[in-house]
């Protein structure tokens, strides 16, 4: 009985000199040869064969741009994935820094507006009222026994506005007997609404002697937050000619009241024994004390 024939042994199998390359995956097929030198700017950038899958729920990894400038060629290195833009260089510092810096001016701006009243709500009137007649709404009384004839048709006029409320009045001092005025007496009150007129009240009336000759200024206490009296007398002693001057001038708060006297003298007048100087600014203080206090009520 004949055996089947063998198979010739096969020739030993030769170790592989290099590794084999894994082979590409299928889907890949290698772009078909064109005569542009670059790749096609249309086409997806290519992928790496060799990168490991991405596990489940992991992104992908992004690809780099392939044209982008890289660092050494006179470009700064980009600014780390996530960071704040301009936060990495004096640049960004110095807009932050700006943006702080208007944050605090604009804090500043609000505060200062606030404290001196900027917004509306400021005004330290003192519960003073500007009424429509100062010249029933004044005090005057100490005048009276000298000049006890009453002015017929006193001068009077009103300003209501948001910024200020003001009352003036005017009027003329009669003596018996006298058919012309022997002297004139006029009061004013100013409610400042939207500023404080502390600063040019001290600035008008203390300082009154440096912009007018001849007038003497001297502060009085105890009347208002500050008042100053401002004389003037020409008449030398005499009753026929010069004059005599009297101001006092009082602000309480955001509240401003002034009363004036002055008379003047010729040969004439009627009036021959004219109060003095003393007299009259003895008066002003004790009108302009009754007529704040009236002004309050």
């Amino acid at each position: 009985m004949s055996t089947p024939p063998q198979q010739p042994p096969s020739a030993p199998q030769q170790p592989p000199s290099t590794p084999q390359q894994p082979a590409p995956p299928p889907q890949q097929q290698p772009a078909p040869p064109t005569a542009y030198p670059y790749p096609n700017p249309q086409s997806p950038a290519p992928q790496n064969p060799y990168a490991p899958p991405a596990s489940a729920g992991q992104a992908a990894p992004q690809q780099g741009n392939p044209y982008a400038a890289q660092p050494g060629y006179g470009y700064p290195p980009p600014a780390p994935a996530g960071s704040a833009p301009g936060t990495g260089n004096a640049a960004g510092r110095a807009v932050l820094w700006a943006a702080v810096g208007a944050v605090v001016a604009s804090a500043a701006w609000a505060a200062g507006l606030f404290l001196t009243g900027g917004f509306g709500h400021g005004a330290d009137l003192r519960g003073y009222q500007a009424p429509a007649n100062l010249c029933s709404g004044a005090d005057y009384s100490s005048f009276k026994e000298e000049y006890p004839a009453d002015d017929s048709a006193p001068t009077r006029n009103t300003l209501k506005a948001p910024a200020l409320d003001e009352s003036y009045c005017s009027l003329s001092l009669k003596k018996t007997g006298s058919s012309y005025a022997d002297a004139y007496l006029t009061m004013q009150v100013d409610l400042h609404r939207k500023t404080d007129p502390g600063p040019e009240f001290t600035a008008t009336w203390k300082n009154y002697g440096d912009s007018h000759t001849d007038y003497d200024v001297s502060p009085v206490q105890g009347i208002g937050d500050e008042a100053y009296l401002v004389t003037e007398d020409t008449s030398s002693g005499s009753t026929t000619s010069g004059s005599r001057y009297a101001t006092l001038a009082v602000r309480d708060g955001w509240t401003t009241y002034t009363m004036s006297y002055s008379a003047y003298f010729s040969s004439y007048d009627s009036d021959t024994n004219p109060p003095t100087l003393d007299a009259v600014t003895g008066w002003l203080k004790t009108d302009t004390k009754s007529t704040l206090e009236q002004l309050k009520g």
